[in-house]
């Protein structure tokens, strides 16, 4: 008895006479090319749970789930190539090894080929990393912004599309220590113009999805609303896969401010009911709670939040002043933007970057960001500054996003995370 065996097969392709498929094969001839033990294969003719298929990701991809997302995938990817070239973006490749934390939180992987039980020290008894391959303590990129920002001082236009790592011990449905990251940077874009971009992206790629991969989106759809109908009813989504997708592509999103988004949901009855598990008030970050409730249940239609308050965002972000969009006499905020998509939250965040060399220089100390490790980057607001914006898109959790999928190591051919990187 075979199962999954590789065949050649020889016969007349007609209409089919049973349900579910459009066409057969009358078979005249059958060539076994790869023999599979039935009794050995892992992955049977039943349903298995998706816990299980991560076990076996070097098999999943034979099964239809897993090979509609990634051909989903392939989709997205490629139509992010064809946005970009298409708006005058130079693709621009960022390195995956870096001396600098872009995001300045210390969560990277470090890179050394150094013995660690008895790395050369110095007289401090501190590790001496001038001995080490790069001749200085080095690791793996969680971003290539800061990079595109150089590009696009020379370039005009830049984008990134490479993987990132972050070392963050987290095991959440939302998380990877392996990702890819696609970030734009164009010189003289202000914040609209930033708004603008990704937004355009986001209707680009939905409407690529919607016309290339159909038969998938309807068998996805499928498996989610079969999903959907195991949950409770107050824990249903209102709309099924293809519906969402259209939802996004079809409304103009939604502008508002941090500072506004706040006072929504303040007056919100779930938390005039305390049914938000995280707490509302300036200053705090917005949850993924709050986040779906002004996409799902306000607006009903996607959401770019901007101005939020700077301590919250990362020191390469714009300060606002008075008269700034996204000022707030409640705070200091920064020209930030975040897109918001139903049922998932934050898929995108950018921002206007701080283009002034003193306000910037500034911003780094208060962070505790050192300048000495990123002398390069001031040089370029030294040597003929120009106003910029950017933002980061993760691919993982736009595939997510597309593909209904729940968990995000099911979007990744072969998921890094905390004690597993196999395969």
């Amino acid at each position: 008895m075979r199962d999954r065996a590789s065949v050649r097969c020889t016969g007349t392709i007609v209409e089919s006479q049973g349900s579910g498929q459009r066409v057969e094969m009358q078979v005249s001839e059958v060539e076994v090319l790869g023999d599979s033990d039935a009794n050995a294969y892992p992955i049977q003719p039943k349903k298995h749970s998706l816990e299980f298929l991560r076990e076996n990701a070097h098999l999943r991809f034979r099964t239809n789930t897993y090979s509609a997302i990634f051909r989903i995938r392939h989709q997205v990817s490629f139509g992010i190539h064809e946005y970009f070239d298409a708006n005058g973006y130079n693709y621009f490749h960022s390195p995956i090894i870096t001396a600098s934390d872009a995001e300045g939180a210390g969560e990277m992987f470090r890179v050394s080929t150094l013995d660690p039980k008895g790395p050369p020290l110095n007289d401090d008894g501190t590790v001496n990393w001038k001995e080490d391959f790069f001749g200085a303590e080095s690791r793996l990129t969680v971003s290539g912004q800061l990079q595109a920002e150089l590009a696009a001082t020379a370039l005009g236009k830049a984008y990134t599309f490479g993987p990132t790592f972050r070392a963050e011990n987290s095991n959440t449905t939302r998380h990877l220590a392996e990702f890819w990251m696609i970030e734009p940077e164009a010189a003289f874009m202000d914040l609209h113009g930033d708004m603008d971009l990704a937004e355009g992206l986001c209707k680009h790629l939905i409407a690529r999805v919607l016309k290339n991969s159909m038969d998938d989106l309807q068998f996805l759809d499928a498996r989610l609303k079969e999903e959907e109908a195991q949950k409770p009813q107050a824990q249903r989504s209102d709309m099924g896969l293809i519906d969402r997708l259209k939802f996004v592509l079809e409304n103009p999103f939604e502008r508002i401010t941090y500072t506004d988004a706040i006072d929504i949901l303040l007056r919100s009855k779930p938390h005039q009911k305390k049914q938000f598990q995280f707490p509302v008030e300036w200053g705090v970050d917005l949850q993924s709670e709050h986040e779906r409730h002004l996409v799902e249940k306000h607006f009903k239609k996607p959401v770019i939040v901007t101005g939020y308050p700077a301590q919250i965002k990362a020191f390469y972000m714009r300060t606002n002043a008075p008269g700034d969009f996204g000022y707030s006499e409640k705070g200091k905020t920064v020209a930030a933007m975040d897109v918001l998509f139903p049922g998932i939250g934050e898929i995108i965040g950018g921002s206007q970057r701080e283009e002034r060399l003193d306000v910037l220089e500034a911003r780094m100390k208060e962070m505790h960001v050192p300048a000495e490790e990123l002398w390069w980057y001031l040089d370029t607001r030294r040597f003929g500054t120009v106003p910029h914006a950017g933002f980061g898109l993760g691919l993982e959790r736009f595939v997510l996003f597309v593909t209904g999928m729940g968990n995000i190591r099911d979007v990744i051919p072969f998921p890094r995370t905390p004690k597993s990187a196999e395969f």
